[in-house]
């Protein structure tokens, strides 16, 4: 298991990010004992909002296979919409590593960092899990419009969108072992 920390498109946050490579490791030890499945290789990037729509726009291109430009600044311009308000977003990628991206704007404390950190981590260890990954990528091809999937299809990664989330603000509490109080300050 191959962990990176690294920050795109924000200088001066030298601070944050030796935070972040102080955290990421015992987060991820941590999730890895208390979460099924077997955590990827998982790359870990600080970013602004914009940085997040742009690399997970990509991300989710990448995995849906489509190479048009026109369609992946389409997509682009609608992630921008979502991820002023995300903390985090992890996505899987082909090669079957994780990209986990981390706003920075979102977090004002170490406590709120590790809390985004443990619940992006539980995703990691969910794209692990079978099938998972494969339901991803159908409904990212979806999305893309480069294959349809039934109303079946969709409401079944629906469901599985909404139990992960459960298991992974279910998981937050063990923030509190990295940084003391960190669910308290999340909460706040």
């Amino acid at each position: 298991m191959n962990l990176t920390v690294s920050t795109h498109k924000i200088p001066g946050y030298g601070p944050t990010l030796r935070t972040a490579k102080q955290l990421a490791p015992q987060a991820v030890r941590l999730v890895d004992r208390a979460v099924p499945g077997r955590m990827p290789d998982v790359e870990i990037i600080l970013t602004n909002p914009r940085g997040m729509a742009e690399l997970g726009s990509a991300a989710d291109a990448e995995l849906a296979g489509v190479l048009d430009k026109r369609t992946r600044n389409r997509a682009e311009r609608g992630a921008r919409r979502l991820a002023r308000d995300a903390s985090g977003h992890a996505v899987p990628r082909v090669n079957g590593s994780v990209l986990v991206l981390v706003n920075v704007d979102q977090h004002a404390s170490p406590g709120q960092f590790a809390v985004t950190l443990v619940h992006e981590l539980v995703h990691a260890m969910q794209f692990s899990r079978k099938n998972v990954v494969d339901q991803v990528v159908r409904d990212a091809r979806a999305q893309f419009g480069v294959e349809r999937q039934s109303r079946r299809q969709s409401r079944e990664y629906a469901r599985l969108v909404e139990q992960h989330e459960q298991e992974a603000y279910g998981c937050e509490y063990l923030a509190d072992q990295l940084v003391p109080g960190a669910t308290a300050s999340a909460a706040a």
